[in-house]
């Protein structure tokens, strides 16, 4: 099982408080042996990945030149990530913009992780081959509400259709609902809120990686 723990835009995972978090997942991920990768701001990606392995959170679907304020996927590789999301409920692209940056990424070995609003979606992206797909209903995120224990049979679904390792998210909040996203056959999972705003932070983790 993988976990990935999307820092946002928090003040908690920003800056020397990014980099707190980032200590906690190392020292849980050589307890448990556990993959644990952090998706941070491109700005912490350097910081960061001196610590754990880092996925940026975004890349815009650019090459060299005159791009002004976008994120190259090659300065994001430069700086230390092993890969992005892209496509989150926050950030999204079209699928024309998302085959365009899988592609992008294979050429120049930086693993993409495409989040996925519903099944369909899923369906759609699996077919371009990305690394790793997550399922994310966009009304579940941040709720406490998990995906895994409100629409199981979505995940069900995404996982027959899904070419690629399969992650979930959206309200993942309790080792309960990772057992439940694992029971189902999920390869990975992914998280934000819960870990990142705890006051406890390293006692959720704990919890949580299983």
């Amino acid at each position: 099982m993988l976990y990935l723990i999307n820092f946002k835009t928090y003040e908690k995972g920003t800056g020397k408080e990014a980099i707190k978090l980032a200590e906690i997942i190392k020292k849980i991920s050589q307890e448990k042996n556990a993959e644990i990768i952090a998706s941070v701001q491109p700005t912490e990606i350097k910081e960061i990945s001196r610590i754990i392995p880092t996925f940026s959170q975004h890349i815009d679907p650019i090459k060299f030149g005159a791009n002004t304020g976008h994120i190259l996927p090659e300065a994001v590789k430069e700086a230390g990530a092993l890969g992005t999301l892209i496509n989150h409920s926050e950030k999204k692209i079209t699928l024309e913009e998302i085959d365009f940056l899988i592609k992008r990424c294979r050429e120049i070995g930086l693993k993409i992780m495409v989040c996925c609003s519903s099944v369909e979606e899923c369906k759609k992206v699996s077919k371009m081959q990305p690394d790793y797909m997550a399922l994310e209903p966009p009304e579940l995120i941040g709720t406490g509400r998990s995906v895994s224990q409100e629409k199981p049979e979505i995940i069900k679904k995404a996982k027959e259709i899904s070419k690629v390792p399969l992650f979930c998210g959206a309200g993942i909040s309790k080792r309960e609902d990772v057992e439940k996203a694992k029971e189902l056959g999920v390869d990975g999972i992914l998280f934000s809120s819960v870990f990142v705003n705890s006051k406890e932070p390293e006692k959720v983790l704990r919890k949580m990686v299983i």
